[in-house]
């Protein structure tokens, strides 16, 4: 199952019209589609005429009265889309969860039970970078963000990659994100002028499909359906299924981009590094290491040499360039007999020099 999260701080710009929409266009192209309404306004839910008692909160609460699992909670909205169904009780989810421990993973984990149950998972996020958007952000693979051709578009949009950083740094979890341009004026300069600047600031994180500002899509909010169980054939409805294609095709196309960058960078990385083995044959009870300018002086697992047939050795990886270093033997410092280079250094000790040629 794909995880998508809806997201943006700013209030205003298309996300729930777009995760509504989105998943009903998935489910028409024959890809079975989770919605989860994370948002304590529960506009989602009651956009698709949704008004349930029990919702999301009582998933993610470990007090709650109505304590459920969520197939417990989905309703079925048409063919191949379900809705996991909010209410005001998820307002109250924050300060529940404040001193539990794996708060930022609530949702990941009730998510686990459903893993094979559909092609795809849209979460409707609340308007902030509160707990929730940070759930949301940790339980997906991918994250959708709509913006409005103005001013504030970028700025905003650079905040909200701000969490996704701080998510990948303290939580381990590395989520790929992408712009969507949404409630696009085509009479207005302005708005191609604004949507120039979003393409030069994320360029290829901008998705192609630019979603028109069109008076049916809140035709349909008002009738609590989808556009397409509205007007079908209407311009809101032919842009939210071209971002459905864009998604379904060039899903694989991006991983396939991002393989083939990474392999670049691995490749480019290893060119640059040389493999240099020390060995130590002299008398050691317990250990050596091997220390010096390439770790900092470090002794940890990394600088350990392994001992085999009479003889300690260790493999390190080293950019071009020249390093002092030393064997510490049973905890005692010694230079390196075997290399003929060294230098005098502060103590009056001689240090090792190991230079390192550039491949290149």
């Amino acid at each position: 199952m794909e995880i998508f999260a809806v997201a943006n701080q700013k209030g205003g710009c298309g996300k729930t019209t777009t995760a509504s929409n989105l998943a009903a266009a998935l489910a028409i192209n024959g890809k079975k589609t989770l919605l989860i309404d994370l948002d304590p306004q529960a506009h989602a839910s009651m956009g698709l005429g949704v008004e349930k008692e029990i919702g999301i909160y009582d998933c993610l609460s470990k007090i709650s009265k109505n304590k459920c699992s969520l197939k417990d909670i989905i309703v079925h909205i048409a063919p191949g889309f379900d809705l996991a169904p909010s209410n005001i009780m998820l307002s109250t989810i924050d300060q529940e969860l404040a001193d539990e421990i794996g708060r930022e993973s609530r949702l990941c984990d009730v998510l686990k039970d459903l893993k094979n149950d559909y092609d795809y998972c849209l979460i409707d996020c609340p308007p902030n970078l509160g707990l929730l958007t940070v759930n949301a952000i940790r339980s997906a693979h991918q994250m959708i963000i709509p913006v409005e051709a103005s001013r504030f578009a970028v700025d905003g949009v650079k905040r909200l990659v701000e969490i996704v950083d701080l998510v990948r740094d303290r939580l381990g979890h590395s989520v790929a994100y992408r712009v969507l341009v949404n409630n696009f004026d085509s009479r207005l300069r302005h708005s191609f002028n604004v949507l120039n600047q979003i393409k030069k600031v994320f360029g290829e994180k901008v998705f192609n499909t630019i979603v028109h500002i069109n008076v049916k899509i809140k035709e349909s909010q008002s009738e609590a359906k989808t556009i397409f169980a509205f007007d079908k054939y209407s311009r809101g409805a032919k842009d939210y299924y071209s971002l459905s294609r864009e998604i379904i095709t060039g899903e694989g196309a991006l991983m396939e981009k991002i393989t083939a960058a990474m392999k670049k960078i691995v490749k480019k990385k290893a060119r640059e590094l040389s493999a240099v083995e020390f060995s130590f044959a002299g008398t050691a009870d317990e250990s050596v290491y091997v220390v010096g300018e390439f770790n900092n002086w470090a002794m940890d697992d990394a600088s350990r040499l392994v001992k085999g047939n009479g003889v300690w050795k260790r493999r390190v990886d080293l950019k071009p360039g020249q390093y002092k270093y030393r064997f510490v033997v049973d905890g005692k410092w010694t230079q390196d007999t075997q290399n003929p280079v060294a230098e005098k250094n502060p103590f009056g000790e001689l240090d090792s020099v190991l230079t390192v040629a550039d491949q290149a």
